[in-house]
Parts: structure tokens; C-alpha cells; sequence
């Protein structure tokens, strides 16, 4: 897990991803753009950080992973931080969102990397 040191008005975002390339390649772009970034390999990783870091503005989480998915780390995640922003990953292109998901967007992959601080800037701003 990398972890940066945040600083006063810098954003914090967790990255769940269980693909390790990608989890670096987003975390490093978003590292490049100025964020605090913390990153985990699964939904249980996820949910201890989120349980201890309040500091996390944006969770951006794949759907589609081993044990607890995407969908479960958004739920829970909401629960614990009502106000959290969330956007889901998923390599589906027919990806069905549940209903109760309605209104978090979805990025889908493969995706342009350097589109992502941009989507991200828009979504906490």
C-alpha cells in the first residue's frame, strides 16, 4: 500500500484496485496531480482504511474484485461516511449498475489515464 503524507487542503483519495499495475498507474497519475493517495488491493484493505482514515475525500474502487466487490465497498464505505464521493472502475462495458447505484458514475477501462485528474477535479469540485 502506498500511502502519502496529506497536506491542509490537499484532496485524499483510496484507490481499491486488485490489479497491482493498475493500482500503481492510477496512483501514481494521481499522486502526480497533487493528491493524497492511498491505495488497496482488495475490499477489506479498502474498509480498514476508510474506518481510519477520515481524511479520504473520493473513493474510486473497481467493481468487479475477489470477497468484498466494489459495489459492497461503496455501500459500506457510504455508511461509515455519508457525503463520500464514489467512483466505480469496471473493465465490463455492459457492466448493469443496480438501481441503488444510480447516481455513482462508472469509468470504464481501459481508459485514458490522463483524463483521470481531470474527472477527479470535477467530481470534488
Amino acid at each position: 500500500m502506498t500511502e502519502s503524507n496529506k497536506s491542509e487542503n490537499q484532496p485524499a483519495i483510496l484507490v481499491v484496485e486488485d490489479e497491482a499495475m493498475l493500482l500503481m498507474i492510477v496512483a501514481e497519475t494521481l499522486l502526480d496531480a497533487g493528491y493524497a493517495v492511498w491505495e488497496a488491493e482488495n475490499g477489506e484493505r479498502a474498509l480498514s482504511i476508510l474506518g481510519t482514515k477520515p481524511e479520504i475525500d473520493l473513493l474510486i474502487t473497481d467493481i468487479r474484485m475477489p470477497g468484498i466487490d466494489g459495489y459492497q465497498v461503496a455501500d459500506r464505505g457510504l455508511t461509515m461516511r455519508p457525503g463520500l464521493k464514489v467512483l466505480l472502475m469496471t473493465g465490463y462495458a455492459q457492466e448493469p449498475l443496480p438501481s441503488k447505484h444510480a447516481g455513482i458514475p462508472i469509468l470504464y477501462k481501459p481508459f485514458d489515464i490522463n483524463k483521470l485528474p481531470v474527472i477527479v477535479d470535477q467530481m470534488l469540485n
